[in-house]
């Protein structure tokens, strides 16, 4: 039963006046739409004051956030993925009882249907439509799960299963396969079709969970029968060539395999856990290629440092960030730009992640002794032009880096710090003398990833004061700027985002920088030098991204740190 009209509950609950409201509704009538979407579409009002709106409206109950706990697989699997993405509504289990979450109550053809689906009365919820579309992508069944779980749950004798042997073959051509079998390759194929770079396998008391990671969010894929455990791992584990018998002690290995005639390269590890084994498996693309620099996003000033540094004959040049940042990414992006005969480029790498045709990659083995500074010391005995270091791991690698660019030769490597400026500092606290940091560090580059914007359904809006007040931007620029969110479709799996970009800072080493390292000057005088020195930090160029319409406000400040925490 509706109580109140919306516009009357724009009046109690927003600062939106009367006339406000009448004006609202003058245009809306104009625009042939709705009160409801034409707020929305020019961004006069949130998702989730909407949302409570609606919930105020028809009495029923506004839910923040949809768990993995209502949400029901089996449930989900009764009704078509492509009904619950376009509708934008979602069933699931709350407080017992199956109830119908949507985001539009107005919508009631889509709400009849699902009951007559579903059978008997059920109740209604609401709740935002990216909470509702982000619930189906994490926790609608990936296609052929429900018939997959079936004929596991059939199967007799799970632990006797004659595994096989995997070679590099397409797995779609294993369709008569054990369910065990059919069960691993299902996964794998999942995950490459819908473009993952992680899978997680993970054994809890009760059950067992299979997570995607997609643009670096994770999504729970589906939850296979406990008792198909012990054989799913026992499978990984003959494909990876690893020690099926070992349970005890972590294991890696790695997987070659072809889906669609696609080469994939699957690094897995397996880690005991209180339940069983975890395991991770980074899908590396063998047929990925490297773009050219100047497609990475950088801004012309950040280009041409980049393209300065590469070309000078010796010094070390370092790309920093967190593990997942995309660092890897764009050092073999600098060594296809760098790759001709006429230059010996060796890398020493753990693992060789991708193959670059003409470039010598020696793959580190721990176990043997072959260790980063071990591999480096005979890799500078192979006459090389360039090296590529993998990581700076500790003193001994980077002391070796160091004598490496000493000595004529131009050296490319990856830190964990937080910022570009916390590289002298995290140098400094490994042993690295600053004299030498001074010396050899050409150029400093740090970088996050963020989430692309589908471009097929991004929307105009306007987005709050608090929101930009922790951006580095001028209030005058503010008016003329168009800012974008995300909606969702089928182009981007109703996320509203589709791939990832890098955002950059850029730091070189100049006199004033190199005094005060030489000073061991702490990492906040550092950036404030090297800001005046021309420097752009993260925000400030995932603020240039946020002007092009190529990402939003939310996905820069989740990783790079906001306006009031530069002034602070």
């Amino acid at each position: 039963m509706v109580k109140k009209t919306f516009a009357q509950i724009l009046l109690e609950h927003t600062s939106y006046t009367q006339q406000d409201i009448e004006a609202f509704k003058s245009a809306s009538g104009e625009a042939h739409q709705s009160l409801e979407d034409y707020l929305l579409e020019h961004g006069l009002i949130k998702d989730e004051d909407f949302a409570r709106a609606y919930s105020e409206q028809f009495s029923v109950t506004f839910i923040e956030t949809i768990t993995e706990k209502m949400a029901d697989p089996e449930l989900l699997s009764k009704v078509p993925l492509k009904f619950l993405r376009e509708h934008v509504i979602v069933p699931i289990r709350y407080q017992d009882q199956i109830a119908i979450v949507t985001s539009n109550p107005y919508d009631f053809q889509p709400l009849d249907d699902l009951i007559l689906l579903l059978g008997g009365e059920k109740r209604y919820l609401v709740s935002t439509r990216s909470h509702i579309i982000d619930a189906i992508n994490r926790y609608y069944p990936l296609e052929g799960t429900k018939q997959m779980i079936e004929e596991l749950e059939e199967e007799k004798e799970m632990e006797n299963v004659d595994f096989g042997t995997i070679q590099e073959e397409d797995i779609l051509g294993m369709a008569s396969e054990a369910p065990i079998i059919k069960l691993v390759n299902h996964i794998l194929y999942q995950a490459v079709k819908r473009g993952s770079s992680d899978i997680h396998i993970e054994p809890f008391e009760k059950e067992l969970r299979v997570r995607y990671r997609i643009d670096g969010v994770m999504y729970t894929a589906f939850l296979p029968p406990k008792r198909a455990q012990a054989a799913l791992l026992s499978r990984i584990k003959i494909m990876a060539n690893m020690n099926i018998a070992e349970k005890r002690i972590p294991q890696d290995g790695r997987i070659q395999i072809k889906i669609a005639d696609k080469p994939i390269d699957i690094r897995v590890s397996v880690l005991p856990v209180s339940f069983g084994e975890r395991v991770v498996m980074r899908l590396l693309d063998k047929s990925k290629t490297f773009g050219a620099l100047q497609k990475l996003g950088f801004s012309e000033r950040d280009y041409s440092i980049i393209e300065q540094s590469i070309v000078q004959p010796n010094g070390i040049m370092l790309i920093t960030g967190p593990t997942g940042s995309g660092k890897t990414s764009t050092l073999y992006s600098i060594l296809s730009t760098l790759n001709s005969p006429e230059v010996n480029i060796v890398t020493v790498e753990d693992p060789v992640e991708y193959q670059m045709q003409g470039i010598g990659q020696v793959q580190v083995k721990e176990s043997i002794g072959l260790t980063f500074a071990a591999a480096l010391r005979s890799i500078l005995r192979q006459d090389p032009d360039i090296v590529m270091i993998g990581e700076l791991r500790d003193q001994e690698t980077a002391q070796i880096a160091i004598q490496a660019a000493l000595t004529g030769h131009l050296v490319l490597s990856t830190l964990h710090t937080n910022s570009a400026s916390a590289t002298i500092t995290r140098l400094i606290d490994m042993g690295i003398e600053p004299f030498l940091i001074a010396s050899t560090i050409v150029v400093v580059v740090a970088q996050r990833l963020v989430r692309r914007l589908c471009d097929n359904c991004k929307r105009a809006y306007k987005p709050t004061s608090v929101a930009l007040k922790r951006l580095p931007i001028d209030p005058a620029e503010i008016e003329n700027l168009v800012f974008y969110e995300p909606v969702g479709c089928d182009e981007c799996l109703h996320t509203g985002y589709r791939g990832r970009l890098a955002i950059f800072e850029i730091m070189v080493m100049t006199h004033a920088v190199a005094r005060l390292t030489l000073e061991r000057a702490d990492t906040a005088l550092i950036q404030e030098q090297a800001v005046k020195d021309g420097m752009t930090l993260l925000v400030e160029d995932g603020l240039r991204k946020i002007k092009k319409g190529q990402t939003t406000i939310e996905e820069v400040l989740a990783v790079a740190a906001s306006h009031e925490g530069i002034q602070g």
